[in-house]
């Protein structure tokens, strides 16, 4: 039998378009970084603060999913730390091939030492445009509402956002615990977000059910569906979605952590793919749940039994859902189809295209 080598996914051009940059941290510079600023972490070895902040098979929840973030932020909280984040972030990326990606992050989270949010949104941009001066990548910013929060600042983070359209933002999210935390409440924010022509994406369907998507479509003017776990769940707004295009941003291994399904076999990508969905695949959190974006890849063939042309149609989905001009991702897209054209010649020829399992 005949298995899509690692190799050959790391080497294809991908996109990422969820992925949390407080979650997403080497661990040597949270070691680094709490040195420098004098933080106290949980633990002072790899071994032991890996037990504490990548999750597993023991995650019960979100909320235990969650967790983590307390120590990432404790030591996000300076210029430098943003910026040294947001540009290895982007060169982690970039090493895998990853051709554009999207991050998010809510700066109020970084303002316990007294930044400013200008501060905040210029150490991030910065850190990811020096990235893409070095690296073959693109970047974009997503700046996060908190579900939790109260709705007023979810409505101030949407007035930043809007300040930076054009200048590194490309869209407004809404994360955070997602059970008992509507997302209507924030209607406000997205309503101004709207009213400024910038882009929506929204947690959702994922420690709650189709409910929580219809809220973000109907009531917050979503254009994309961060998660969307529990769609099948309504055969009739799983129809809307898939007849609107409207993409979903799958995220494998944290469903799993998070528990929005049981294990990885169980998950619906493969039912949405059949369906005809406009399914995306990325990482999340890469430091939270131990993951980038070939392991997500390689989860979905290993797992749930994806074809290489299954690979090809979710690759090429990222890059038409991407949060950027129409032209931009035509572009974008008519390149990592010539780019995997030519790989796929290069590879076969080579004959390590795939790998004989034994």
């Amino acid at each position: 039998m005949r298995e899509l080598s690692k190799d050959f996914i790391q080497k294809l051009p991908k996109t990422d378009l969820h992925v949390h940059l407080d979650g997403s941290m080497r661990f040597d510079t949270i070691f680094d970084l709490a040195k420098k600023q004098k933080v106290d972490l949980p633990s002072k070895t790899h071994k032991g603060l890996k037990s504490i902040i990548s999750c597993g098979e023991q995650t019960k929840s979100l909320e235990d999913y969650l967790r983590g973030f307390s120590i990432t932020l404790s030591i996000l909280q300076e210029e430098e730390a943003l910026y040294r984040a947001a540009f290895e972030l982007a060169e982690d990326a970039a090493n895998e091939n990853i051709r554009y990606m999207e991050v998010r992050y809510s700066p109020i989270l970084h303002t316990d030492k007294g930044l400013r949010l200008a501060q905040i949104s210029d150490a991030v941009i910065l850190g990811l445009k020096d990235a893409e001066k070095a690296y073959n990548i693109k970047t974009g910013v997503i700046i996060c509402g908190i579900r939790n929060m109260n709705p007023a600042k979810s409505v101030m983070l949407a007035e930043l956002a809007i300040a930076y359209k054009n200048k590194g933002v490309i869209g407004f999210d809404l994360a955070g615990a997602e059970f008992s935390h509507q997302a209507k409440l924030h209607k406000d924010a997205f309503d101004l977000v709207l009213k400024n022509n910038l882009n929506i994406t929204i947690h959702a369907g994922e420690a709650y059910g189709p409910e929580s998507i219809s809220q973000a479509l109907h009531k917050c003017g979503t254009h994309r569906i961060g998660h969307g776990t529990r769609l099948m769940e309504d055969g009739d707004l799983l129809n809307y979605v898939n007849d609107h295009r409207i993409p979903l941003e799958i995220c494998l291994k944290s469903n799993f952590h998070t528990k929005a399904v049981q294990s990885i076999k169980n998950h619906p990508l493969v039912f949405y793919l059949d369906f005809g969905l406009r399914v995306t695949l990325n990482t999340d959190n890469r430091l939270i749940s131990d993951t980038n974006i070939t392991d997500e890849y390689m989860l979905g063939i290993n797992e749930l039994g994806l074809s290489y042309e299954d690979i090809k149609n979710i690759i090429i989905n990222g890059f038409k859902s991407a949060f950027i001009p129409y032209k931009e991702r035509v572009a974008l897209t008519n390149s990592a189809l010539k780019e995997m054209s030519d790989l796929e010649e290069k590879i076969l020829n080579q004959k390590i295209f795939i790998e004989e399992k034994i």
